[in-house]
């Protein structure tokens, strides 16, 4: 190692004194546990109570998916098409402080009624619709924030002007992870915008239970990878390098014993390392044979890209990934599903979106995968009952909307809640988005009041100081 140190002109000392900001550098949004086999912030941990889920598998219609033009069925929408009536709306009385008439609107797609459940599905999502006997919808849903920004960032972490840790990070730092070798938190093809990164922050929890990105919105579903994943040069060269810098680490932990930072930083290479030899393998859709491919629509237009993101996800989960978020969305301020001007293109993204999804959970199903796993179908919001816009599109509705789960123990064939005649406000079996939460969390084997974390004084959680499991969903 001297002779590595004198060929580049560095003494020891100088090395090991600047080597932990450089590899702070380096490693910057990587994922971290402590290399001392006494300690690892990411080995299973102990559950509060019997879990009934494993794992979770989040689909994110970022945007706004219409319930009313999708799984919940309005009868007045098409009775009253066209009327001006009076909407106490959150978004409208946030712009002008007063209730206004509003054009009702009905949907654009015919409806019907599938499985043993009779759950009534649009055209919109004909896939997903011969899943219903497997699904738990919930007609109830509620949340905070008008707009994109606070209520996207509402869904993921609880608040909706706070930095605080996202979902994912909380699930990771409850559970653990169940393989040594991957992140124990993955977003796949998350947005930089609305929260952006703090979708996928693990904000004042440690670095370890961050999520790793695995490509990003804009990005061909082909192209994406975790960053960085491929080292540089050979098999020979790269292990000879991982070995000096593993030296180097060593040295630094035993100067600066218990530093949290300085044991993230080396975690992060060790799991970087390991990652290298076999998230490459778990990443590649090559091995999958023509009849799963073609299930999940990849090489087809136009399902490839987000059919690949759903493979990956199945991929990941069955590697013991323990959540996983696959995101349908884009890389701006105008999300996939806001159609404000121009509702005819839900059909679009539906098209895109509906193939995948229900291959996910005939793959998860077959493979006896769903009973354990969560899979979770939903946007940040709804859509309202009236038209926008001239009658081209719908506005932002966080008052009432559809979420859809599979598996993890949750009802199958059941639909849970409702909206009012015209589809805007929950009215029965409320559920708002900290229920939501905290129920998921409940799944995993996980007390949402004391999944805590201390932090600046105070004991923080996911769900703040609200939140009430829904028992009725749970089977």
């Amino acid at each position: 190692m001297n002779e590595i140190f004198a060929s580049a002109n560095m003494n020891r000392r100088r090395a090991l004194s600047t080597a932990a900001c450089g590899f702070g550098a380096l490693a910057a949004g990587a994922m971290a546990h402590r290399a001392a086999a006494a300690y690892n912030p990411l080995a299973p941990k102990l559950v509060h109570h019997a879990p009934k889920a494993k794992r979770v598998i989040f689909l994110f219609m970022a945007g706004g998916v219409s319930h009313v033009d999708s799984f919940d069925y309005k009868q007045k929408l098409f009775d009253d098409n066209g009327k001006m009536v009076r909407f106490d709306d959150a978004r409208t009385l946030a712009k002008t402080r007063k209730i206004v008439e509003h054009r009702v609107k009905k949907p654009l797609w015919d409806f019907k009624n599938y499985g043993q459940c009779g759950q009534p599905v649009s055209e919109l999502f004909p896939h997903m619709a011969k899943h219903v006997d497997d699904l738990c919808v919930l007609k109830g849903m509620h949340t905070e924030g008008v707009a994109h920004g606070p209520s996207t960032l509402f869904l993921h972490s609880g608040t909706i002007n706070l930095i605080r840790p996202s979902m994912g990070a909380w699930v990771n730092y409850g559970l653990g992870t169940e393989n040594e070798n991957l992140p124990g938190f993955v977003s796949i093809g998350p947005s930089m915008g609305n929260g952006g990164p703090r979708n996928f922050s693990n904000a004042f929890l440690p670095a370890a239970y961050q999520g790793t990105p695995v490509g990003r919105a804009g990005i061909p579903a082909k192209d994406s990878t975790i960053k960085n994943l491929s080292g540089s040069g050979d098999a020979k060269s790269q292990q000879k390098q991982f070995e000096l810098l593993r030296a180097i680490n060593a040295e630094q932990a035993k100067r600066r014993p218990g530093d949290d930072e300085l044991d993230a930083v080396i975690g992060s290479f060790e799991l970087a390392w390991r990652m290298q030899n076999n998230a490459p393998g778990i990443l590649d859709l090559s091995k999958e044979d023509p009849q799963t491919l073609e299930m999940y629509g990849i090489n087809q237009k136009p399902t490839d890209n987000f059919g690949r993101y759903c493979l990956m996800a199945r991929r990941l989960s069955e590697a013991g990934v323990r959540y996983i978020q696959v995101n349908y969305t884009d890389n701006s301020n105008n999300p996939a599903w806001d159609q404000h001007s121009n509702m005819p293109k839900h059909m679009e993204h539906a098209k895109a979106s509906d193939k995948p999804v229900a291959a996910l959970l005939t793959d998860l199903k077959q493979r006896g995968l769903l009973e354990d796993t969560i899979v979770w179908w939903g946007s940040e919001f709804g859509r309202t009952p009236y038209a926008q816009n001239k009658g081209t599109g719908r506005d932002h509705n966080p008052d009432g909307f559809t979420v859809c789960l599979a598996g993890g123990g949750f009802k199958k064939g059941f639909a849970y809640g409702n909206t009012d005649e015209y589809g805007h406000h929950a009215v029965e079996g409320k559920v708002h988005m900290h229920d939501l939460h905290a129920t998921i969390l409940h799944q995993l084997g996980l007390d949402h009041e004391k999944l805590t974390y201390r932090y600046d004084g105070r004991d923080f959680r996911l769900t703040d100081v609200h939140g009430r499991v829904v028992k009725e969903i749970i089977a």
